[in-house]
């Protein structure tokens, strides 16, 4: 708590309820800075993990000290950065890239751009240090053109890099050469898988490419790749200047350091959420986000996007981190984290996962492409209120063939919204398909408005309702024509009674 000379107090932003369970190190100076000025990045140390790795070490110590730390790559199924670094150090090739996915396509997904737009020069330190450790001349920046302050304050950082002589040749006189290009992203979220990303930068249609060979091994122009997320990177320059044991002390046995979460939906406080790796889903929702608002109940929070799945509120203390996630049927991700509601229908949360999945599907293979439109086919006949007994084996039957057939990740990945609903809200399913209702009151064809015994004739609804469905005298119960309803709603919202019921 801080006073003024005039006795006001005001508390210090690291107390508050949003920031004081966070450990900040990939948004370290996102507020902080200003990002157009590298003389700020400098004055808390900015480049000083790079000049160490430059005059200091060799290569293989670099990739030791990453291997050290734990650090797992922070844009999807966590592979080992330190690993993934010396697989392409080893591999043959005189030539050789370093390469940053700054294509950030899960919805109420943020982390990328808000690191970009807020400490730029934290991810183009960790490139040229990855380009050290492997043996690379050239670097890609590959970001979606939807963020163009992100694309601006890049532009302006790697200008400045070059002018005090921090990228380009000879850095820090060590005979060392690194050269680093933006490449927009046209908005296609299966340009996030890394094959596909890396045939969008060499010009061609952004389609996945079988694996083997790896990218550390054959990846852009056919040569040595590294390729890690943009938060990925912004962790480096801090562990190389700390040590990998100050990194490792934070987090879990297997999921070391901090995950930054994009922290949506139906909860208070909404925004990045920084926190060491094995914090609760209780203590981010309830203790940083504040709770669900309006007294509503906890139902579950979807991780991973729309590769990922629902975590229910019987998994509410679960321990984040890799393992735990993929244990309830979910995934880490990128780190979006949106929270739901006791209004929200599992069905249509899956429905809505699935669309956008075939939506942005590059159709290159038959269980994707095809797959996930049969897929989601079905979950609107279930939603509509046309479900036949036997839809829940052809869902979980046509899942399966969908995850062991798919080209990419995109394809393997994009039943486990379906799955994950169908293991904790199987009895939604059933009351949609068994039943008609939708229990949660969402999905629309399975409505139907009535009004009780508590309508006073006040005409409210009456007036308000746009299809003229409703009819009754002032100070008589009304009705609602059932054949007219198109169920908008808009009666509910508008009483103030109670007097009308939704079900």
């Amino acid at each position: 708590m801080i006073e003024s000379q005039s006795g006001s107090k005001s508390t210090n932003l690291s107390d508050t309820r949003f920031y004081k369970k966070q450990r900040r190190i990939a948004l370290r100076l996102c507020g902080i800075i200003d990002p157009e000025q590298i003389d700020e990045y400098i004055g808390y140390d900015g480049y000083e993990a790079l000049g160490r790795a430059l005059t200091e070490m060799k290569p293989c110590d670099v990739i030791d000290i990453l291997k050290k730390s734990g650090l797992r790559g922070r844009g999807g199924a966590g592979f080992p950065t330190g690993l993934k670094w010396e697989f392409a150090a080893k591999a043959a090739g005189e030539q050789k890239y370093v390469c940053c996915n700054a294509d950030e396509g899960d919805p109420g997904a943020f982390m990328d751009r808000s690191i970009l737009e807020g400490d730029p020069h934290s991810v183009i330190e960790a490139m040229t240090i990855a380009a050290y450790a492997i043996g690379a001349d050239q670097g890609y920046i590959y970001v979606r053109a939807e963020y163009p302050l992100a694309v601006k304050r890049l532009e302006i950082a790697i200008g400045k890099a070059k002018e005090y002589g921090l990228l380009g040749e000879n850095i820090f006189d060590s005979g060392f050469n690194f050269n680093l290009e933006i490449r927009l992203g046209a908005g296609a979220f299966v340009c996030g898988e890394e094959t596909a990303l890396m045939t969008s930068i060499e010009g061609n249609r952004g389609e996945p490419r079988p694996r083997p060979p790896f990218p550390a091994v054959k990846g852009l122009f056919k040569s040595p790749t590294v390729l890690n997320n943009v938060e990925t990177y912004a962790n480096i320059p801090q562990i190389i200047k700390n040590g990998p044991e100050w990194f490792a002390s934070m987090g879990t046995e297997t999921s070391k350091g901090t995950k930054v979460f994009a922290l949506g939906g139906n909860v208070t406080n909404v925004g990045l959420v920084e926190v060491p790796m094995g914090t609760t889903l209780r203590e981010i929702v309830d203790e940083i986000g504040g709770g669900v608002p309006g007294g509503k109940k906890f139902k579950a929070a979807q991780t991973g996007g729309p590769s990922g799945g629902c975590i229910p509120s019987k998994h509410f203390d679960v321990p984040i981190d890799y393992e735990q996630l993929a244990a309830i049927g979910s995934m880490m991700g990128s780190g979006g984290l949106i929270v739901m509601d006791e209004d929200s229908c599992m069905v249509d949360i899956a429905k809505y996962f699935l669309g956008f999945t075939v939506e942005e599907s590059c159709g290159k293979c038959n269980p994707c492409r095809i797959g996930t439109k049969r897929l989601c086919e079905m979950l609107e006949k279930i939603t509509s209120g046309k479900g036949e007994d036997d839809d829940i084996e052809k869902l979980e039957s046509l899942c399966r063939h969908i995850m062991s057939s798919s080209l990419c990740a995109l394809g393997q990945t994009a039943p486990n919204p379906v799955i994950s609903t169908l293991t904790f809200f199987k009895d939604e399913y059933i009351a949609h398909i068994k039943d008609k209702k939708c229990p949660a009151g969402v999905c629309k064809d399975l409505l139907s408005y009535t009004i009780n015994e508590k309508c006073i004739g006040c005409t409210i609804c009456a007036k308000n309702c746009p299809a003229d469905a409703i009819t009754g005298a002032v100070k008589t119960m009304h009705k609602i024509d059932q054949s007219k309803c198109i169920k908008c709603n808009v009666c509910f919202e508008k009483c103030k009674f109670g007097a009308i019921d939704k079900g």
